[in-house]
């Protein structure tokens, strides 16, 4: 069974463009149909002129087709990646979460696997507060999250973050490899989830015939708990 995976980020000097990447492999090593989209950049020229790498960076990923609202509608599972701006998503990514109302109030989002993972330039620079962050707009969309846990050992091997994967140090130092290969597993990991849940493999007597929770296991359950 293929399952579709779209992974969507923002990167402004290549660390997390290299982890997109990484996981967009992963997901296709284990079956996956991969759309890999760059969210809008937000930033004026001049900033970004200011800034060589970053420069530099923007204009090599030029041609990776920008998200859209229409991929997340694509896709049965989500992988997003940020670098961390204090602790939190860059302001880039959020404005492209923040147009998925409309998908929200459909419900489309909804029951859908959904992983993050992140960059920072220090070790404890927020890495673990910006993909508990936006588990908040998961929360809200009712997607499941797919967390890497400590479940392989390229989690270790990279740090050991439990979250999601996340790379430490400039992008000038260039690729982490133990970040990504543990990025590489978390895109394997959601593919295979995916691919788990769309087959409807889950406990049959929690299930009815139409698919729905069965409301008699209300019957069976205490009131009092």
């Amino acid at each position: 069974m293929t399952v579709k995976v779209a992974v969507v980020y923002y990167s402004a000097t290549g660390s997390v463009h290299s982890l997109a990447q990484a996981v967009a492999e992963g997901a296709v090593s284990a079956g996956a149909e991969v759309r890999l989209r760059r969210v809008a950049e937000l930033a004026p020229d001049s900033a970004i002129d200011r800034n060589p790498s970053w420069r530099q960076h923007a204009d090599a990923t030029a041609s990776i087709t920008e998200a859209s609202v229409e991929d997340l509608a694509w896709a049965d599972a989500f992988a997003f990646g940020t670098p961390t701006r204090f602790g939190a998503p860059a302001a880039q990514l959020k404005q492209f979460i923040d147009q998925a109302g409309g998908l929200w109030r459909e419900g489309r989002l909804a029951d859908k696997p959904v992983t993050a993972f992140t960059s920072a330039y220090n070790r404890h620079g927020g890495s673990e507060a910006t993909i508990l962050s936006l588990a908040n707009v998961f929360y809200h969309w009712g997607a499941l999250i797919v967390p890497t846990g400590f479940t392989d050992p390229a989690v270790y091997a990279a740090g050991g973050n439990p979250y999601g994967t996340s790379m430490t140090g400039p992008a000038s130092d260039g690729p982490d490899t133990a970040a990504l290969e543990a990025a590489r597993y978390q895109g394997r990991r959601l593919a295979r989830i995916a691919i788990r849940l769309l087959k409807g493999d889950r406990p049959a007597d929690a299930i009815a015939p139409d698919g729905n929770a069965r409301d008699d296991l209300a019957a069976t359950t205490s009131p009092s708990a």
